[in-house]
C-alpha cells in the first residue's frame, strides 16, 4: 500500500504485540521506532518490558531491529548495544532507502517484515512505501513538545482507521 498513512493495527504498546502471533503470520524481522516507541525520549537503558518482549520476540524466531531517525549523537547505538540488537541511526523516515537497507542486512524481505512505531507521517508511511507492515503504538509520552500534541492531532484520523484493520 504505497504512500498510505493508515497502519494495520493499533496497539498500546509494543509490548502488546504479541511474538507468537508475529511468527504465526510469517514475521522473521522487527523493525522499531525508538523515541516515544521503546522507550521515552532521552531514556537511556531499555525498560524491563522491552528487554523481556525482545526475549519473546527471538525464542518467536523473530529478530528485533532498531530503526530510528534519532540524530542525537550515538542516542541509537547506546541503546541498541544495550538492548543488544543491531540498529540503524538517522534513516531518514519515511524515505524508503533506510527501511530496504535494514531488511537487506538481516536477510529478510518486506512480507517477513512488520515496522513498530508511534508515528504516523514517518513510521508508518516509511513502512508502507517499502512494503513492511506498519504497527502503530501509543506514544510512551507526549509530554515536553508542544509540536507532538498537534502532530499527533493531525494523525488522529489515521489511527482511527487503523484500529479497524488490525494485523494481529
Amino acid at each position: 500500500m504505497p504512500l498510505s498513512p493508515i497502519p494495520q493495527g493499533v496497539y498500546p504498546s509494543v509490548t502488546d504485540i504479541s511474538p507468537k502471533l508475529l511468527a504465526a503470520k510469517g514475521i522473521r524481522l522487527v523493525l522499531a521506532d525508538l523515541d516515544n516507541t521503546l522507550a521515552p525520549y532521552r531514556v537511556t537503558e531499555p525498560p524491563s518490558t522491552v528487554v523481556a518482549w525482545k526475549q519473546n520476540l527471538e525464542e518467536a524466531g523473530i529478530m528485533l531491529f532498531l530503526l530510528s531517525n534519532s540524530r542525537k549523537p550515538g542516542r541509537a547505538q547506546r541503546f541498541a548495544e544495550k538492548l543488544g540488537i543491531p540498529y540503524q541511526g538517522h534513516s531518514g523516515k519515511p524515505k524508503r532507502a533506510g527501511y530496504l537497507r535494514a531488511m537487506e542486512r538481516m536477510g529478510c524481505t518486506s512480507e517477513e517484515t512488520v515496522m513498530v512505531g508511534d508515528q504516523i507521517f514517518t513510521d508508518t508511511l516509511g513502512a508502507n512505501n517499502a512494503g513492511v507492515i506498519p504497527l502503530l503504538v501509543q506514544p510512551i509520552r507526549l509530554a515536553g513538545n508542544p509540536g507532538r500534541y498537534i502532530r499527533y492531532a493531525v494523525e488522529t484520523p489515521f489511527r482511527l482507521l487503523g484500529k479497524r484493520r488490525p494485523f494481529l
